[in-house]
């Protein structure tokens, strides 16, 4: 496999399941020493000891990312660590609470307001402080296909995803001329740990495989390619975008 991340620093949000630890261990394919951050120490030591185990470098960092403290934390331990933040893949985020919004309760909404929209403003603040004192960087945000179309029963993430996609094309518009990338991905329905905590079963899932043309989920992996390409020089004069890597769930 190309290395062509090689000397880069990469920090995973996220990092322990899914995609983000599809993500982590395809960044050390690629060259990079990852930052594996999680709130699950035990998770994410597992996905640092798989990257280890490929002769990778990586190192965890334990952070909640809905707290903006946390953040900094993260991006300090990181430099103290490695001396740069080079690549940023904000892929930690919740399924939440399933109701219509007048059933919806308050504390519903302000956990996945913070968990997935608020975390990625705190994320990017303190990496984007640091990429300007580099004078480079990229940043990818993991949004949804719901940051782009509405879902019923799940508006507080529906309002997170859409909010996602507004932080990344701002960034983009404020801190391109300064050498910093950042684009957002919507992966569609990916066959991750995040359906079974959402409660999907499998009459849910055949009903959500429906809903794309491909005829299946997405696997993390699928999604973790298009990510790692977003971080790579190859897409150097892409910023302020957004990708959907859904099975053609857009397109209907």
């Amino acid at each position: 496999m190309e290395k062509d991340l090689l000397s880069k620093i990469a920090i995973v949000t996220g990092g322990a399941s899914g995609i983000g630890e599809a993500a982590a261990l395809l960044y050390a394919d690629h060259g990079a020493k990852v930052i594996v951050s999680d709130v699950n120490e035990k998770k994410g030591n597992k996905v640092v000891e798989k990257i280890k185990g490929k002769s990778g470098e990586a190192y965890f960092i334990k952070a909640d990312v809905s707290d903006a403290g946390q953040c900094k934390n993260l991006v300090d331990k990181t430099i103290e660590k490695y001396g740069s933040v080079d690549i940023c893949f904000n892929n930690a985020g919740i399924s939440g609470e399933s109701n219509a919004i007048a059933d919806m309760s308050i504390e519903g909404w302000n956990k996945m307001i913070a968990t997935n929209l608020s975390s990625v403003f705190y994320c990017m603040k303190y990496q984007i402080a640091q990429m300007l004192k580099q004078g480079s960087g990229t940043i990818v945000n993991n949004s949804s296909i719901l940051g782009s179309v509405g879902f019923a029963n799940a508006a507080a993430y529906v309002a997170a995803k859409h909010g996602v996609i507004g932080l990344t094309q701002t960034s983009a518009v404020e801190y391109s001329k300064n050498g910093i990338r950042v684009n957002a991905i919507g992966p569609g329905f990916i066959n991750t740990p995040l359906l079974t905590e959402a409660g999907i079963d499998d009459a849910a899932k055949n009903g959500l495989i429906q809903l794309h043309p491909i005829g299946r989920l997405g696997e993390a992996g699928e999604v973790a390619e298009l990510v790692v390409w977003l971080s790579s020089d190859k897409a150097s004069f892409i910023t302020g975008s957004y990708y959907a890597v859904d099975g053609g769930y857009l397109a209907q």
